[in-house]
């Protein structure tokens, strides 16, 4: 038995997807809402290509228990529906703090009391959302990094107004699903792994964007210098680049936007995402 006999997970995205799907590996059930047929039927994708990735990670023997969580994971388009049992709400919808604040007051007028709800968001505040969920006290972040079963943090992070006994139960639902929680212990945009992340990837994109080095320079010379698995770029294909574009975008940093407009025409505009499309700065199976 888990600290939360239902999770709803909103947005099917790559996170989104991961999320449910990590969820649903521990036996927990797991409904994914997402606001059409389209982007459901995208997200029933994303969960076959998580299961290969899954598998290619921790082996052919675990195909059968993969294939059975994520084929076990319901989807709705209906938000009241998707909610009605959740014990827990975990959002994954784009990084834009318009959007979160209507979707949880959406969500706020729908959810049975007792849910608790938590943000996946990268960048932005809890407490710049909290007051639009109407139950500021059972709110706070629950932050995942891509590729959630094999980098396998959880930042848990509350605002002043979260119930620390709430916070703990998010903490101990994270460890239920195989996660490490790293508690947070006060508001920190980034948290503590984007807060040391995104100064690296900052300082890559501008060596490109200025011209000084093209991105497999930029990766080589970081693992080699530091004996590191991989480099900026590649991290960047792993996060996403829409997720990047999108980052970049919402920055009025002049360096950020030209970093934006050079993702948009030279990757985005041609179907490269990153891991999630087989191409971003790399190209991938």
């Amino acid at each position: 038995m888990t600290t939360f006999s239902a999770v709803t997970v909103l947005g099917a995205g790559v996170l989104g997807s991961q999320i449910a799907f990590q969820t649903a590996t521990h036996g927990v059930p797991v409904t994914i809402y997402d606001i059409n047929d389209d982007a459901v039927a995208a997200g029933r994708q994303r969960l076959d290509a998580i299961v290969e990735q899954y598998v290619a990670d921790v082996g052919e023997d675990h195909r059968a228990a993969a294939t059975d969580a994520a084929a076990g994971i319901a989807f709705a388009t209906d938000l009241a529906a998707a909610v009605a049992h959740a014990g827990l709400v975990i959002e994954a919808v784009p990084e834009r703090v318009d959007l979160k604040r209507e979707v949880y007051q959406q969500l706020a007028a729908v959810a049975p009391e007792k849910t608790v709800f938590a943000t996946n968001s990268s960048t932005l505040l809890p407490s710049a959302i909290a007051d639009a969920t109407g139950r500021p006290d059972r709110f706070l972040a629950l932050h995942f990094a891509n590729h959630i079963w094999r980098q396998n943090t959880a930042e848990v992070m509350g605002t002043e107004q979260t119930d620390p006994a709430v916070y703990e139960r998010v903490a101990a639902f994270a460890e239920e699903i195989g996660m490490v929680p790293i508690r947070v212990r006060k508001e920190q945009p980034g948290y503590v792994l984007n807060s040391l992340l995104v100064p690296l990837l900052d300082a890559a994109s501008q060596l490109v964007a200025r011209g000084v080095a093209d991105p497999e320079t930029v990766d080589t010379t970081w693992r080699i210098g530091t004996g590191a698995p991989v480099g900026p770029f590649q991290i960047f294909d792993i996060v996403g680049l829409r997720t990047a574009h999108a980052i970049a975008s919402a920055s009025p940093d002049e360096g950020a936007q030209a970093w934006a407009a050079y993702l948009q025409s030279e990757y985005l505009d041609k179907g490269k995402y990153g891991v999630e499309s087989g191409e971003g700065f790399y190209r991938y199976r």
